[in-house]
């Protein structure tokens, strides 16, 4: 058992709220059970990584003992990223984010970093590792960024798929080599605008925006837009998530 990489991924976030019907007034911290069962579909163990932030803090553990203890971290997918923490003001209110966990996740992306553990972002998590290297988003595709493709459906959720393509010579199109043009999920209505230095696109939907891209340089840090925790069951049209993962955890194990 020892011997099984350990892999945090970051918690998603309900914040207290008064007239929520259970845990009213408390803060919940928790993983989505895919993102978990992905994680550990090729032998690794999942472990959610809480913020020791609140106001309910003890002790003195901080996010650094996490990236020390652990091999690798995955950076998971769920709220938008508030506009302030790449120097915007939200469009409108709804777009506002959660500024909390923003900070909590780029600060557990700097711990891991700091020690050369490798980190994979999905979907929040590609905009998160873009953000916390000096790019920005769009707030809201559909107005930012008109046009045909839809990125986000509420009726279809994680059946909303559109094709994605591979930049020539990037790691991506080396783990697909021969699938193409291949077919991803799209459940985002944000978007990577002003790629940070750094990083470089490794695919682009067909209206152009960044689906992936990696850091040209130092340890391993990179990101997907779509879910491929998500690519299960019937969706055998789907690009395959196990390349990704395993390459991933391949880095994860060399790097112990």
């Amino acid at each position: 058992m020892s011997q099984r990489l350990k892999i945090g991924v970051s918690a998603c976030f309900f914040h207290a709220d008064a007239e929520r019907p259970i845990f009213a007034g408390k803060t919940l911290q928790y993983v989505e059970q895919s993102i978990a069962h992905w994680v550990q579909s090729q032998g690794a163990l999942a472990l959610v990584i809480p913020s020791p932030d609140g106001d309910t803090r003890r002790g003195d553990v901080t996010l650094d003992h996490y990236a020390e203890l652990l091999d690798g971290l995955v950076l998971e997918g769920g709220s938008d990223m508030w506009p302030g923490s790449y120097g915007e003001e939200p469009l409108r209110t709804e777009w506002s984010g959660d500024r909390i966990r923003d900070a909590y996740e780029i600060a557990l992306l700097r711990a891991f970093g700091a020690r050369g553990k490798p980190v994979l972002g999905v979907c929040r998590g590609l905009q998160v590792i873009n953000v916390a290297l000096g790019g920005t988003l769009y707030q809201d595709l559909a107005l930012q960024r008109p046009g045909p493709l839809f990125h986000r459906s509420a009726q279809l959720y994680d059946r909303n798929h559109h094709q994605i393509a591979f930049e020539p010579g990037t790691r991506l199109a080396q783990l697909y080599a021969g699938l193409d043009p291949p077919t991803v999920n799209s459940v985002h209505h944000q978007g990577i605008k002003d790629l940070a230095p750094g990083l470089v696109v490794e695919a682009r939907a067909p209206d152009g925006l960044i689906e992936a891209c990696r850091r040209s340089d130092g340890p391993y840090l990179a990101g997907v837009q779509w879910h491929p925790e998500f690519h299960v069951g019937d969706n055998a049209h789907l690009l395959d998530g196990a390349p990704l993962l395993a390459d991933f955890l391949a880095v994860c194990r060399a790097a112990r």
